[in-house]
């Protein structure tokens, strides 16, 4: 029997979706597509990063209508299936394919050496971003050495003016145009919340993971926070993780705030999505909030804060006092500075995004 490996839709070991929709042979079939290009990336995390990378898929949609997408990640469950056609994590069984399949263009956007190393494995016509050399991870072009650089000197990241976007889209010679993250609401689950109709939710994202705690706010400006909202006549929601429960119970105890407790990945999508605006440090849930759509009122400390594009639906609060803690896990004075920032500079800002 005739079949087509080039065509999008081909599995090979299993049969494709317009067989078993519709009975289609390879044949004269009526979904018969042909690959226009085969491209891969490898962005293995933060969770948080490969959302923000989502973007790209998007461009190279509009450049090739009918590329295969193949990526490589640590996070398969936060990447949209149907839009990107393969999703694996890293492993042998994902390691295996890619490094004998041939590949138009192969994008690695991840320092980390497993995965310079498997851009350096694979055949690709093309490659951009980081490969292995000589023991360490380089660029492979002029294309990435701007990123490069801003990952390893301090001075040279601080000073840098492009948001994360910009910069992973010049790695791969394309010009950013502002293009949305990608991120399944997952509506269709049925979710039910039991949240008011008649007032706008505002998002309490309170943790900030445990890799930079210089970045956390107070349990007591929290409550600040919280009530000043209600006060107005929202509706504050708190919202977090396995690591923010306890943190939570303490502000809901303090302040009244609604808690409905720790989720599920999707769950927590999902419920992100039920907020007008979200109120969040740099972590995860700034990401997903994005990716929603959402309005949003960043705090940041110790990053640069040209890093984040908000899509002209937030803003971006810091602390009055300087920081002098540029990606550090711990304060150099011993109190972070983002006790310097008041809860009703935040309720400002909150009440100036949500009339956005």
């Amino acid at each position: 029997m005739k079949f087509h490996p080039d065509c999008i839709h081909f599995l090979g070991h299993v049969p494709c979706k317009p067989h078993k929709e519709h009975g289609y042979h390879c044949e004269n079939c009526l979904a018969y597509q042909p690959i226009e290009k085969r491209i891969l990336i490898i962005k293995l995390g933060a969770m948080g990063d490969v959302i923000r990378t989502t973007p790209l898929v998007t461009h190279y949609k509009k450049l090739y209508p009918n590329a295969k997408f193949t990526w490589i990640t640590l996070f398969p469950d936060i990447l949209p299936k149907g839009v990107i056609h393969e999703i694996y994590k890293l492993g042998t069984e994902a390691a295996l394919y890619v490094t004998n399949t041939q590949w138009d263009i192969a994008i690695n956007l991840d320092k980390e050496k497993e995965a310079s190393a498997l851009l350096k494995m694979v055949d690709a016509k093309e490659k951009y971003g980081f490969i292995l050399k000589d023991g360490a991870t380089q660029p492979v072009n002029e294309l990435a050495q701007h990123k490069f650089d801003t990952g390893l000197f301090d001075d040279v990241s601080k000073a840098n003016t492009k948001n994360y976007c910009t910069e992973i889209f010049e790695i791969c010679g394309l010009k950013y145009e502002g293009e949305p993250y990608l991120l399944d609401n997952h509506a269709d689950k049925g979710f039910k919340w039991d949240l008011p109709k008649d007032k706008k939710v505002i998002g309490l994202n309170t943790g900030c993971g445990d890799r930079w705690t210089t970045r956390l706010w107070s349990i007591e400006k929290w409550i600040e926070l919280a009530k000043k909202i209600e006060a107005a006549g929202y509706y504050p929601l708190l919202l977090g993780g396995s690591q923010e429960h306890e943190r939570n119970l303490a502000i809901q105890e303090g302040s009244g705030a609604a808690y409905l407790g720790n989720f599920s990945l999707a769950h927590f999508i999902n419920l992100i999505d039920q907020c007008e605006l979200v109120v969040t440090q740099v972590t995860m849930g700034m990401h997903l909030t994005l990716g929603l759509g959402k309005k949003i009122v960043l705090m940041n400390n110790i990053f640069n804060p040209h890093e984040f594009d908000l899509f002209g639906k937030g803003s971006i609060i810091q602390p009055p006092k300087p920081c002098k803690c540029f990606y550090r896990g711990s304060c150099v004075d011993g109190l972070s500075c983002m006790e310097e920032l008041s809860s009703d500079a935040v309720f400002a800002e909150v009440e100036k995004v949500i009339a956005i």
